[in-house]
């Protein structure tokens, strides 16, 4: 948590984006999704294979951040910071059940929130980002699910005034109590993309059974392309 209080008490703005093997494959796929993800300050791992992955190819990242997993300490910061928070996304009144319950975990912090169910456009966006603004959060929190929500943070950062902007995915969900977590086992060793595919089979089938083998095929093709640089590194 020292970068984003640091960051608030700097008031040095700051966007922090996340990735796992779906966002890895997305950006093959999707320019303008990579190039709003070169444009964030900060991207933490937040799927095991991404951490895998990284192991695989010499350059391990540290550690790895599910967002269910920190949301409690980052609301705490924020309280003992002084400052207030924004959770924007999910369907109307999710965000608002998410917000009280992490207020309950951290008395004395607020948070105001919107829905992410408003059409896109500049109209309407600017609206939203008026709310935003004015509630005078320095810490916003956006979860339109991938690639929309980096994609939206990316053209709209300028005019938005929080410190620090992160997106979140379906984090709002699962603090809310609407969607349920797998097993410690599964989230901590590896396996909690099985257990997402058990909870949500219709949305995530694509992700996970067609997603990994291609995140697998592309980190293969990485350490091929590697493998000479690495044996030179080596001797």
């Amino acid at each position: 948590m020292r970068g984003l209080t640091n960051a608030i008490r700097s008031r040095t703005p700051r966007t922090v984006f996340y990735a796992n093997s779906y966002a890895i494959t997305l950006a093959e796929e999707d320019p303008a999704f990579a190039a709003a993800m070169g444009k964030a300050d900060a991207i933490f791992c937040d799927g095991f294979g991404v951490y895998l992955a990284s192991r695989i190819l010499g350059s391990s990242v540290p550690q790895r951040f599910a967002w269910p997993d920190w949301i409690e300490r980052l609301g705490v910061a924020c309280r003992d910071e002084g400052v207030s928070m924004f959770f924007l996304g999910a369907k109307e009144g999710v965000a608002a059940a998410a917000a009280r319950k992490l207020e309950m975990a951290a008395p004395g912090l607020r948070i105001d929130s919107h829905h992410g169910h408003f059409p896109k456009d500049d109209a309407s966006s600017r609206v939203v980002i008026d709310l935003v603004n004015r509630s005078g959060a320095a810490v916003l929190l956006v979860g339109f699910g991938m690639p929309l929500q980096e994609k939206w943070i990316a053209e709209h950062r300028q005019h938005l005034q929080p410190i620090v902007v992160f997106s979140v995915g379906a984090m709002f969900d699962y603090v809310a109590g609407n969607i349920r977590r797998g097993p410690r086992w599964a989230t901590q060793y590896g396996f909690e993309w099985l257990s997402r595919l058990v909870i949500e089979p219709r949305r995530l089938w694509r992700r996970y059974l067609l997603g990994l083998p291609e995140f697998a095929v592309l980190v293969g093709r990485q350490w091929v392309a590697a493998r000479p640089r690495l044996g030179t590194e080596s001797r």
